[in-house]
């Protein structure tokens, strides 16, 4: 049985893995996915690494989980302390250096969106988040979780430089989403490449997967199966 750390991205909250929560239990495994804190500006990287750290305090070598900017918090995580492994799903791999706020135009975010933008008629990137994000999440879920939303994270962490100075030493892997119209797959598969020298792993879904396909997630992150 592992442990799995999940950290959610940016404006979200722990929910967002609710249903995959549910099916890494059902297949004998435990799941922490805390909330962290919102509504204070002055919040750091290291501050919200620090509380989901301390949410697998008393669990021996957990797998850390970072959806989107949630991988920030995650290398930061698997730098402090003993991991099973670092897994990040459709995540910001940053640089030594890099904040949040400069990883759009460091990575050429803006370029790779418009050109997938111009193959698939403007939906990637879109203004409508149902269209970007949640194009392939169930409606009553998608509202629900926009219901949710809040101000994660703080203009402090946004403009935070990453503070390590390589990538963690734990075993990592990449889970790419190819229907994602937010991070783009060609745009990802090159950053993984040229940052983490890997290979991702791939699932037919959209950006926010755990909603969408929370059992075919559940399966890679436990080695069960590929989609």
């Amino acid at each position: 049985m592992s442990t799995f750390l999940l950290i959610h991205g940016g404006g979200d909250v722990g929910w967002y893995w609710h249903l995959l929560v549910e099916e890494l239990r059902a297949r004998g495994h435990e799941a922490v996915a805390p909330d962290l804190p919102d509504g204070d500006d002055s919040l750091t990287l290291d501050d919200y690494a620090d509380v989901a750290a301390e949410a697998v305090a008393g669990h021996r070598d957990p797998v850390v989980v970072g959806h989107s900017f949630g991988a920030y918090t995650a290398s930061l995580v698997a730098a402090r302390r003993p991991v099973a492994s670092l897994v990040l799903v459709a995540g910001m791999v940053p640089a030594p250096g890099e904040s949040p706020e400069e990883w759009w135009s460091a990575t050429g975010h803006a370029e790779s969106v418009r050109n997938q933008a111009g193959r698939d008629g403007g939906l990637t990137g879109n203004d409508d988040p149902y269209t970007a994000f949640y194009h392939d999440v169930p409606r009553e879920l998608a509202e629900e979780a926009m219901s949710r939303e809040r101000a994660h994270p703080s203009p402090t962490a946004w403009a935070q430089p990453w503070p390590l100075g390589a990538w963690p030493a734990a075993p990592t892997r990449f889970v790419l989403c190819t229907e994602d119209r937010v991070l783009p797959p060609d745009f990802l598969r090159r950053l993984v490449r040229e940052r983490l020298a890997l290979v991702p792993e791939e699932i037919a879904a959209g950006h926010c997967v755990a909603l969408s396909r929370p059992a075919g997630l559940a399966d890679l992150l436990t080695g069960v199966g590929t989609s």
